[in-house]
C-alpha cells in the first residue's frame, strides 16, 4: 500500500528532519554538534549582509546558538571540518570516512582541468606548497607570493593557490582554521582526528551510507533528490540504490502545494515516524539564502509554493527583488521576503524593502512578529536599532 502524505503534512515533515521545528532552549556546545550531525551540513559562504550563511542558518533553527561553539567544534575539536557536498559547507568529521570516496573521484577530474589552466609546471606548483605546509604549518594562499598571476585560472587564481585547492579538494590538505574568511591550509593528518582518518569504506557502503543519510535527512525524496542531497553519488547511482533496497523503503505519493501528488521514497514504517515528528512553532523567522531548506529550488517550490532565486550573479537592472533578498518563514508556510543590509559602523539594521506572497495579510500582528525578529537578528548582527526605508511595506 503506498503511503499518502498531504501537502501540509510533508511540509512539516520536512521541517522536521531540516531542524526547523526544534525546540528554542538553549543550545549547549554538543548540542549544536548534535543538530549539525542532525541536518548533515551547514553551508559556507562569504556574503555578510547580515551575517555569513552558516552562523544565519544555525541562528534560524536556535536563537541561543554562539559562534564560539562552532569555531571551537571546527578548529580546537576537531569535531567538524570543511568540504564540499553541492558548495562548500560544514560536516561532522564522523562522516570524514566517506569524504575519501570525493576525493578519489575529484583526483580524476581536478588535475586534468586545473593542469590545463597552469600548463607549465602544475605539477611543480602542486609538489612545492604541499612541501612548505607540510614542513611550514598552516599557510594561507597570501603567504604564496606570486611575481606574476597568469589569467584564466580558477576565479583568477595564482597557481599556488590553485595548488592549495586541488590539494584541499583532493585530501592532502584540510582547513585548520579560518582568518576573516581567508581559508588556513594544513595537512589533513593535522587536522583530522585519527579515529576518522582510518576507517577505509568500500564504495558499495560508501553508496549506501550516502543514500541511506540523505533520506534521513531529507524524510522523503525521489532518487535525483536522494543523490543531490550530499552530492556524492550520481543519479544513476541512486537510482540503482534504490532499486536493490526496496524492501527497506516504501512508496509514498506527496501532495504538492498544487494538489498534484509526486511519487516519491520513504523508509518502510515510515508512517508511524512522520506522525511523532513534531510540528512548527508558529513564530516568523528570516531564513538564509542558503538556508537547507531552500537548497533544492524545485522541491521547495513544489512542497510551498514560494520560487525563489538567489540574485547576486543576476545584473542590477535585471533582478527582480534584490542583490541578497532573505526568505520569510512562518510557521509551515513561507510567507515572503525581506531585503535588509546591517550597516555596522552605523549601528543599524537597514529594512529597505519588504514583499508578502499573494495572500499574505500584511497584519498588525504579523508585521509586530517580523519586527521582534528583526530585533532578533540585529543584536545577532551586533548593531543596535532597525531603520525602516520609506516605503518598504511597497505601499
Amino acid at each position: 500500500m503506498t503511503l499518502y502524505l498531504a501537502n501540509a503534512d510533508a511540509r512539516c515533515v520536512f521541517l522536521a528532519t531540516q531542524g526547523l521545528s526544534r525546540p528554542r532552549g538553549a543550545l549547549s556546545k554538543a548540542g549544536l554538534l548534535e543538530l549539525i550531525e542532525a541536518i548533515g551540513f551547514v553551508q559556507v559562504d562569504s556574503i555578510a549582509t547580515v551575517e555569513r550563511a552558516h552562523h544565519h542558518i544555525l541562528f534560524a533553527r536556535n536563537p541561543s546558538y554562539r559562534r564560539e561553539h562552532l569555531t571551537a567544534l571546527l578548529e580546537s575539536d576537531g569535531a567538524l571540518f570543511e568540504h564540499w557536498t553541492h558548495d562548500a559547507a560544514i560536516i561532522p568529521t564522523a562522516f570524514f570516512p566517506y569524504w575519501k570516496h570525493r576525493f578519489a573521484r575529484a583526483r580524476e577530474t581536478l588535475a586534468t582541468r586545473w593542469r590545463s589552466w597552469h600548463e607549465n609546471g602544475f605539477e611543480t606548483y602542486v609538489d612545492h606548497v604541499l612541501e612548505r605546509v607540510r614542513h611550514e604549518g598552516p599557510l594561507m594562499a597570501r603567504d604564496f607570493e606570486a611575481e606574476k598571476r597568469p589569467p584564466g585560472g580558477w576565479w583568477n587564481w595564482h597557481p599556488e593557490k590553485t595548488a592549495l585547492e586541488y590539494h584541499w579538494r583532493t585530501g592532502a590538505l584540510a582547513i585548520a582554521g579560518r582568518e576573516g574568511f581567508q581559508k588556513r591550509y594544513d595537512l589533513t593528518e593535522r587536522v583530522i582526528p585519527a579515529p576518522h582518518r582510518v576507517p577505509e569504506v568500500t564504495g558499495e557502503a560508501f553508496i549506501d551510507w550516502a543514500c541511506t543519510s540523505a533520506l534521513e535527512r531529507l524524510g522523503f525524496a525521489t532518487s535525483g533528490e536522494i543523490a543531490a542531497f550530499w552530492d556524492l553519488v550520481t543519479p544513476a547511482e541512486a537510482k540503482a540504490w534504490v532499486e536493490t533496497n526496496r524492501d527497506r523503503l516504501e512508496p509514498v505519493l506527496i501532495e504538492g502545494v498544487d494538489g498534484k501528488p509526486r511519487a516519491s521514497h520513504a523508509f518502510a514504517g515510515s508512517a508511524a515516524l512522520f506522525a511523532s515528528l513534531p510540528s512548527p512553532p508558529a513564530r516568523l523567522r528570516v531564513l538564509s539564502p542558503f538556508d537547507p531548506l531552500l537548497r533544492d529550488r524545485a522541491r521547495a517550490e513544489r512542497l510551498f509554493g514560494f520560487s525563489y532565486r538567489i540574485e547576486v550573479f543576476v545584473p542590477a537592472e535585471k533582478r527582480v527583488y534584490g542583490y541578497y533578498v532573505f526568505p520569510l518563514l512562518e510557521g509551515d508556510r513561507m510567507v515572503g521576503r525581506i531585503d535588509m543590509k546591517a550597516d555596522r559602523k552605523a549601528g543599524t539594521l537597514d529594512v529597505r524593502r519588504l514583499w508578502l506572497e499573494p495572500g499574505v495579510r500584511a497584519s498588525a500582528r504579523r508585521l509586530d512578529a517580523l519586527d521582534a525578529e528583526l530585533t532578533r537578528h540585529a543584536r545577532f548582527a551586533g548593531v543596535e536599532r532597525i531603520v525602516y526605508a520609506e516605503g518598504w511595506r511597497g505601499e
